[in-house]
């Protein structure tokens, strides 16, 4: 009779320590992407509907911002805050950027897995938009939400004739990695 494979015995891992490899990594990547925004055209709109490449620039330098408001309180009323103001320039937002990406940073470090567990709300002018469990609101609405707004920064720097980074792979712009 052959025997039995064993299972390998690995340390256990906080979801906080488990998460943070991930939100390093996609950090990394969206830096890599505002480095390329040109000072000179953060008024393009691709289209009349579109944010313009400020403002969308802006947004994902102040995403992270968030995870104090996911992590300290139950639920957040965005329906109660003024919109952030546009960063001027690409040295704002990388500034920007970089201080939120640690505040988040450190506040993942620090959040047990019973606290990520916990339910967390977003209502927009007392209605209830969702509610899910911290860590999925952290993966949702921080990773994912960075990534889509990444992705979006990526097709106004190709219109622009900005070289693209590789992210994921290479990219048209940067074939070797």
């Amino acid at each position: 009779m052959a025997a039995q494979p064993q299972a390998i015995p690995q340390e256990s891992k906080t979801i906080s320590q488990t998460i943070l490899p991930e939100f390093d990594h996609e950090m990394a990547n969206t830096r890599k992407s505002l480095e390329r925004i040109p000072d000179d055209k953060l008024s393009f709109k691709p289209h009349a509907k579109s944010m313009s490449l400020g403002a969308l620039a802006t947004h994902l330098a102040t995403i992270n911002q968030w995870l104090e408001a996911i992590l300290g309180v139950d639920s957040f009323d965005a329906g109660t805050v003024p919109p952030n103001p546009e960063l001027k320039s690409r040295g704002e937002v990388l500034a920007a950027f970089d201080q939120h990406a640690a505040s988040g940073r450190k506040a993942i470090a620090g959040a047990t897995d019973a606290h990520l567990a916990k339910p967390w709300a977003l209502l927009f002018k007392g209605q209830t938009i969702f509610t899910l469990p911290r860590v999925a609101v952290l993966r949702s609405f921080i990773l994912n939400h960075t990534i889509h707004h990444r992705a979006q920064l990526g097709v106004y720097l190709r219109l622009n004739d900005v070289p693209v980074p590789s992210i994921y792979g290479p990219s048209a712009d940067e074939g070797n990695m």
